[in-house]
């Protein structure tokens, strides 16, 4: 699903207009990135928690030479599914 697919299932679920479910997403994109920057875990009950977790450097090897090289560390953004969303989404509901 991509955003203005997304875009239309929210407007229909939520019985908004297209342009205010865009503003919803985006606001959403954008509260949830700043918390990410600032350290934050955005955790919303029943879909999943938002949090940066810390990659250590490691050696990797370029596939066009086979040349070892060396990559940083980097924070990433992870998402944790909660167990209720995990369930949700089993097709034979066995969590």
């Amino acid at each position: 699903m991509h955003k203005a697919e997304l875009i239309n299932r929210i407007s229909e679920e939520a019985g908004i207009s297209k342009a205010a479910a865009a503003r919803v997403i985006d606001a959403l994109t954008e509260a949830v990135t700043a918390a990410l920057k600032e350290g934050d875990q955005v955790a919303l009950v029943g879909f999943g928690t938002f949090s940066v977790r810390q990659r250590s450097a490691r050696t990797g090897r370029n596939p066009q030479t086979g040349q070892n090289i060396e990559i940083a560390s980097a924070k990433i953004p992870s998402f944790k599914a909660s167990p209720k969303l995990k369930l949700n989404v089993d097709d034979d509901g066995h969590g």
